[in-house]
């Protein structure tokens, strides 16, 4: 049963809380413009991303490094003002949070200027996370692999493959909530490690390459939709090959989410 499915309020992050404490999962998916944002709210999709995806799937760069905040504020605010029920999440970009008041800076224009519900941002910053809260902005990090920190990894890899980084992983998970996050994002890292972490916290873990035991998953729309104009992610699934329109890829992508069926051992590590 879901808790929300029919309900066209917005969704917060105590009814995302609530959720996972019910063990409902929690579909997300990325979109970065109006009529994206309209179809996946009307699909039942509970989290929006707006993620600096976008600098790869919409702008066309090779990473998500060129991104910048006046970048993020616009699609967020394209998204932001055609859905009804979805949480919105929008990523902070490359170096826009360097120290705690330049984030406070960045996230208080996502929020005003980009109508944001929280930001996300990657690593274990956490210093930053809880001075982010501490003014009262929600917070979701990010771990595993790092798209921003791309260049230092080396490449895009799997993440926490070795016992040592799988514990440094598990904890930067519990600093990250312990700073007062309220959502944790964890990409490419083994599907074991994954459930470990989403037993460990309170707060919902939302994976993308990290298995089916996470309290829900998210992917780059245009990775699903089999659109995007590089390889799509071993860990993606292409919902458009069985669906007769964007809207039922969607619906169905977000069905799999609930009902634990997405994602399989062929997208998992």
């Amino acid at each position: 049963m879901t808790l929300y499915a029919d309900s066209l309020k917005a969704l917060t992050v105590s009814d995302l809380a609530a959720m996972k404490q019910a063990g409902e999962k929690i579909s997300c998916l990325t979109a970065y413009d109006a009529s994206f944002s309209a179809l996946l709210d009307k699909a039942g999709i509970d989290i929006i991303l707006i993620g600096d995806s976008l600098g790869m799937v919409i702008q066309g760069h090779n990473s998500t490094l060129p991104v910048t905040i006046d970048d993020m504020a616009y699609h967020s605010r394209s998204v932001a003002g055609a859905r009804k029920r979805a949480f919105l999440i929008t990523d902070l970009p490359f170096a826009s949070y360097a120290t705690p008041e330049q984030a406070l800076a960045n996230a208080a224009r996502l929020m005003q200027a980009g109508a944001a519900q929280m930001v996300k941002l990657e690593g274990a910053k956490t210093e930053v996370i809880q001075f982010l809260v501490e003014q009262g902005i929600p917070v979701c990090g990010h771990l595993g692999l790092l798209p921003q920190s791309v260049n230092r990894l080396g490449g895009y890899k799997v993440q926490g493959r070795d016992e040592p980084q799988a514990r440094q992983i598990v904890a930067d998970a519990e600093q990250i909530e312990q700073a007062g996050a309220s959502l944790l994002v964890l990409e490419c890292v083994p599907a074991a490690l994954a459930a470990e972490i989403s037993r460990r916290l309170s707060i919902p873990v939302i994976g993308i390459g990290a298995g089916i035991d996470c309290d829900g998953q998210v992917l780059v729309l245009y990775d699903m939709l089999n659109i995007s104009t590089g390889k799509r992610p071993r860990f993606s699934k292409d919902f458009m090959a069985e669906a007769g329109s964007i809207e039922e890829a969607v619906r169905n992508y977000h069905q799999a989410v609930k009902s634990a069926q997405f994602p399989g051992p062929e997208h998992s590590y």
